[in-house]
């Protein structure tokens, strides 16, 4: 019996100008409705309320992070704004068409896919 699968997905080269909570969270809603997803809770982590002496600055850590929960797991993303990139995580024990999921990130955010993993969960 499969208890789900995820879908992971690495972007290069994106257009960063969704790379803030609002593009995020547009992202989030239209993926789950496609997807068919019901979202519940979203929690973000960045530097938004952060003094500017206490911002990070490695291209590696500067971004936005945030999981959208949704009722049968979460999605969850990770943008690197200096480096153009991001990182995504669809996890859930309902089937979604994950093909969709692939492109409508990439179209989303542009880039390119440099990774792309599905794990079945058992």
């Amino acid at each position: 019996m499969n208890y789900g699968k995820e879908l992971i997905l690495d972007l290069h080269n994106c257009e960063t100008r969704y790379f803030n909570r609002d593009g995020i969270e547009i992202y989030f809603d239209e993926l789950c409705h496609s997807i068919k997803m019901e979202p519940c809770k979203l929690v973000w982590w960045d530097d938004l309320y952060t003094p500017k002496k206490d911002k990070v600055t490695e291209p590696h850590l500067v971004g936005t992070s945030a999981v959208q929960f949704i009722k049968t797991s979460n999605i969850t993303i990770h943008t690197l704004d200096i480096l153009k990139r991001v990182y995504v995580n669809i996890f859930s024990c309902k089937e979604f068409n994950a093909s969709y999921a692939k492109r409508y990130t990439k179209n989303y955010f542009g880039g390119k896919i440099v990774a792309s993993t599905i794990i079945k969960r058992i």
